[in-house]
């Protein structure tokens, strides 16, 4: 599936080691949107530096030789592969869900927990991962994460029940936790500034909409022939087989030295801020759990426990900033400081990417539903439908990576969003009995534009926000926002559609049966419908977000010297 702003780099400042008990800081140079001078720069990164012993024992080090064009093109190639092969799990899902579903006796109000589970789990863990990430090395970790992820892709193959499926799918967000952040730091860590890291972040982006297209078409073959277990058999074999490969393969990013002479796991107990790990996690978890309980059933809210946990969620959401208050006061290290949301671009970009990635898988899963409930199109053919906004979101992502640092990212994003806002609002216009290349087609052309741009430039300036020796963290941020966009998308839009559902008379609104969805292709359509009209002002924010927070933003991208 899914399973990724603009700054502009002019005069921008090398960043210098600091101090692990000092909060990261990054350097605000990177995304100045004015050139200041080198007084001003010096003033903005003097009240985080280094110790004069730890600075000069820095600059005393040599810097590792560049690597081969064939280990660059490893490098970039091996996590772009397992982005591949995770997305096309989630594409299996997508379109092999009413059958999946079928087969291990996944009740109908819990359809949409084997892609929401994975989004809240890969999510929730993504900012401890990216913190442990830059302790312990982004290589071992790497290899890690994909061992651990291909073996319980290989177990949903396995599962004969839907509580088993949702657990197995559910530790498959955990290996994609630890594997998202480290595939970031090693692109960034290997890969030299400018276009050959570009396309290295566009790599990574690309990847995953051409499996997640792969496994559309896939599925609707396998469904019919050999069955869906054999995509996940599939899909984790080739994941076990790439982090063997791996131990070659990748390079050896040095890990960040340590002065004091701390053991590693001394290290990770106490330059890890764990408790705004957990608050920041717990949060996100919790509200995303709510949101996938609600698509279940909106009669929940009304019960203590649901509403207990929402409160909880909200509590420690409005928590986390007061904590990252008091670490960097107390100069221990802080997860994400409070002072980075005050760069405009940065946070702008944050949340568009979280509105634009809820969209993006939004708009497929329900365009799956709508082709296969209201349309009555079969699994085969409705993976043909949505190729070709997979194939759309492939194009895409490799033009970004090429031409991103030549246009104005303002123009880029905002233009990009208009474009993905029409897709949902042609869905919710167009008559069922339209043929599908009336709108539909176009409604699946425009649908990844956004998501897509979004995911190199955020990632890029992301990136460029965030210290050399925290790159991990830097992609865990970025991947838990997308993440929680996704969930928070997915679960904001099915609970419209049950209420409109519940509206024109659903069972499943609170109606004591399984059935999450109406059987009557009416209420359906009026449902999806109601789910699609939020897409479209989704992205309507979003544009206005781009041209407001992105107005003095230039080029991203551009090589660092």
């Amino acid at each position: 599936m899914s399973a990724v702003a603009t700054t502009t780099i002019s005069e921008a400042i090398p960043l210098e080691p600091y101090d692990a008990k000092h909060t990261p800081i990054p350097h605000k140079s990177t995304i100045a949107s004015t050139p200041r001078t080198p007084s001003q720069a010096q003033s903005s990164i003097s009240n985080f530096g280094t110790p004069d012993d730890e600075r000069s024992i820095a600059l005393a080090q040599t810097p590792p030789p560049p690597l081969s064009k064939s280990r660059l093109f490893l490098t970039i190639f091996q996590p772009s592969l397992i982005n591949f092969f995770f997305s096309f799990t989630n594409g299996v899902i997508t379109v092999g869900l009413p059958l999946i579903a079928r087969d291990v006796h996944l009740p109908r109000s819990l359809y949409l927990w084997p892609s929401s589970v994975y989004g809240l789990t890969s999510g929730s863990m993504l900012l401890i991962a990216g913190a442990i990430a830059d302790i312990i090395g982004v290589r071992g970790f790497e290899i890690f994460g994909v061992t651990f992820l291909g073996i319980f892709t290989v177990a949903c193959g396995l599962a004969n029940t839907g509580i088993q499926l949702v657990v197995f799918r559910a530790m498959q967000g955990f290996g994609t936790a630890i594997h998202l952040p480290s595939s970031v730091a090693l692109v960034a860590a290997a890969v030299p500034s400018g276009k050959a890291r570009n396309i290295g972040f566009a790599c990574l982006g690309l990847s995953q909409p051409l499996g997640f297209s792969v496994g559309l078409v896939a599925s609707g073959i396998m469904v019919e022939t050999i069955g869906w277990r054999a995509a996940f058999y599939i899909a984790g074999g080739a994941k076990l087989v790439a982090a063997a490969v791996a131990f070659w393969a990748l390079p050896k990013v040095k890990r960040n030295a340590d002065t004091s002479g701390r053991s590693v796991w001394k290290q990770i107990g106490t330059d890890v801020d764990w408790i705004g790990g957990l608050i920041a996690s717990g949060g996100l978890a919790l509200l995303s759990y709510v949101l996938a309980v609600l698509s279940a059933d909106l009669s929940t809210i009304r019960s203590a426990g649901t509403a207990s946990l929402l409160a909880v969620s909200l509590v420690l959401l409005l928590a986390f900033p007061f904590w990252m208050r008091i670490q960097e006061r107390a100069g221990r290290p802080a997860l994400i400081p409070n002072s980075i949301w005050k760069n405009f671009p940065f946070t702008s970009t944050c949340i568009m990417v979280a509105l634009s990635y809820g969209v993006m898988n939004a708009v497929e899963i329900f365009s799956s539903l709508y082709f296969q409930e209201v349309q009555s199109v079969s699994t085969q053919t409705t993976s043909l439908y949505l190729l070709p906004n997979l194939i759309t979101g492939v194009l895409i992502n490799l033009s970004v990576g090429i031409f991103v640092d030549r246009i104005p990212a303002k123009w880029l994003v905002s233009s990009s969003a208009i474009i993905c806002a029409a897709s949902p609002l042609m869905m919710a216009l167009v008559p069922p009995s339209w043929k599908y290349w009336y709108l539909q087609f176009w409604a699946q052309i425009f649908a990844p534009f956004s998501g897509d741009v979004l995911f190199t430039v955020g990632l890029i300036i992301v990136s460029d926000n965030f210290p050399e020796k925290t790159q991990a963290l830097a992609g865990a941020v970025f991947n838990t926002v997308a993440q929680f966009g996704s969930s928070l998308g997915i679960g904001v839009c099915q609970v419209v559609a049950l209420g409109v559902m519940g509206d024109s008379g659903s069972v499943g609104h609170g109606g004591g049966t399984e059935t999450a969805f109406d059987d009557d292709p009416t209420a359906l359509l009026n449902g999806y419908r109601a789910a699609f009209w939020t897409m479209f002002g989704y992205m309507i924010i979003c544009a206005v977000i781009a041209v407001v927070g992105l107005r003095k933003a230039g080029k991203v991208g551009l090589k660092k010297e």
